[in-house]
């Protein structure tokens, strides 16, 4: 299961600027532990973060389910272009 693959799934309907959009993952100091950076236009950001953070929590509960199939944490991380 890639878990790139499925959070850029998960979040590609929301953004507008579809080409800017990425997902990469990042290495760790922690062995246990998948860090994914979502990249995208700002204004998509801001969208994908939502009112107090209601979004990013979603995807971030949502991405908590994968935590359990592949026994590992993730982290999920926002950076704007």
């Amino acid at each position: 299961m890639d878990a790139t693959k499925i959070l850029y799934d998960l979040v590609e309907p929301v953004v507008q600027n579809r080409e800017a959009l990425s997902v990469k993952e990042l290495p760790s100091l922690n062995e246990n532990e998948t860090i994914l950076v979502i990249y995208a236009d700002s204004n998509d950001i801001g969208r994908l973060i939502g009112k107090k953070g209601s979004m990013a929590n979603a995807i971030r509960q949502t991405m908590g389910i994968a935590t359990r199939v592949l026994d590992r944490k993730i982290t999920v991380k926002f950076e704007s272009y």
